[in-house]
């Protein structure tokens, strides 16, 4: 997995192999970390409090703050000090962050349910372990990954790293799988002109359409080809669930690792899809104007599940990342109007097109295509990859479109 985490740098993930000594060190500290974390959030809400019965004498509650608790505690607190220092400080970091994108959410008076909400305390049979380290909180060696405090891990290592790593995340899945996460320095990796340029044009019969016949992506459905095994877990974890103020059960805690297992091969698949398109585009081409579309309205539809299942966010996200890893010139295209609008002369509808109108007929030019891949072409004009002017001819050394 190659998830961009900023200019030149990137994710390189790998399964660990833990063993029964390592597993135990991991969750000693990562319940450590967590009890950093419920003591951040209720700093932060003693904070909070004090700050609205006295206004004029306003207490702060940032990273600052937060380390010199930590250092207090983990003089006081002999299990604390038993734990690197490193995760527990990093996991302050983490709290600062939330706690300060939540803050300028509010200042800029959002509505609830576009905040991101204050940071609340993590609870032991829910939070999944994630421990992150710096340089100094862990080292490469004999191929082995050794973090401070002593765990010895040993990491499947599918392929090499390009640099040496500046941080490492440990992290636990839902079905109990470890996996350590470097965070390395990477550089663009050419790949030889083509001259075509692409449209892309997102949607849920097919996941992409594009100005191209042989680059669509069909919906793979892989959610719905799971559908039957998911209704069983679900139904499974249904009659398990406990009562209200109850411990959960082993057989609960199965039910919900079995559906678990089913969720996390379902989510590869997509990712899996999702890769493997992108590269093909990519790969063909030296500039793609992609849809600029957020699918997140569409979980308010009657097409929710079927979004869901395209994975729209995750293809697009897969797609710019590759295009930036290999110096391609992907360009977002804002999404209004873009189904109303001509690619041939711009003409715009009087009228929103419904969803069961598939054809798209221009009642200026007359022309007649099929509705996405319109809305394809239109991505390219708008990105200034298709420039015809008004005499229909495009300046010399423009890049030109492939036919559809």
């Amino acid at each position: 997995m190659l998830p961009t985490e900023g200019a030149g740098h990137a994710r390189y993930t790998y399964r660990l192999r833990v063993s029964s000594t390592a597993r135990a060190a991991l969750l000693a500290e990562w319940d450590r970390c967590r009890w950093v974390w419920n003591e951040c959030v209720a700093k932060s809400r003693t904070v909070h409090a004090h700050n609205r019965k006295h206004p004029a004498g306003r207490l702060t509650c940032g990273p600052t703050q937060l380390d010199k608790m930590l250092t207090d505690a983990r003089a006081r607190t002999p299990w604390l000090a038993e734990g690197a220092s490193v995760p527990q400080q990093q996991i302050i970091r983490d709290f600062a962050k939330s706690r300060s994108k939540a803050l300028k959410d509010i200042d800029k008076r959002l509505p609830m349910r576009q905040r991101a909400g204050m940071p609340r305390p993590k609870k032991k049979r829910e939070a999944l372990p994630t421990l992150n380290y710096t340089q100094r909180g862990f080292r490469l060696k004999d191929g082995r990954l050794r973090l401070a405090g002593g765990i010895s891990l040993t990491v499947v290592w599918s392929r090499e790293l390009p640099t040496p790593p500046s941080s490492v995340r440990v992290y636990q899945d839902a079905v109990g799988h470890w996996y350590c996460s470097f965070v390395v320095a990477t550089e663009v990796q050419p790949l030889p002109e083509t001259g075509a340029v692409l449209g892309v044009d997102w949607g849920v019969k097919e996941t992409a359409t594009t100005t191209s016949d042989a680059h669509d992506l069909p919906h793979p459905q892989h959610g719905r080809k799971a559908q039957a095994k998911l209704t069983r877990y679900d139904k499974m974890v249904a009659r398990r669930k406990p009562k209200k103020g109850q411990a959960s059960s082993k057989g609960h805690r199965e039910a919900k690792k079995s559906r678990a297992k089913v969720y996390a091969k379902i989510a590869r698949q997509r990712q899996d899809t999702a890769r493997k398109w992108a590269k093909r585009v990519v790969r063909d081409h030296d500039a793609i104007a992609v849809e600029d579309f957020r699918p997140k309205f569409l979980a308010k539809t009657t097409m929710a599940r079927k979004a869901a299942d395209a994975a729209i966010g995750a293809t697009k996200t897969a797609l710019t990342e590759m295009g930036r890893k290999h110096g391609r010139d992907v360009r977002l295209v804002h999404p209004a109007h873009t189904t109303m609008d001509c690619a041939t002369c711009g003409a715009r509808t009087k009228h929103a097109l419904p969803l069961s109108e598939r054809t798209y007929t221009c009642t200026a030019c007359g022309v007649v295509s099929p509705r996405d891949k319109n809305s394809a072409r239109v991505m390219l004009v708008r990105a200034g990859l298709n420039p015809a002017g008004a005499e229909g001819v495009r300046p010399p050394g423009a890049l030109l479109p492939e036919a559809a």
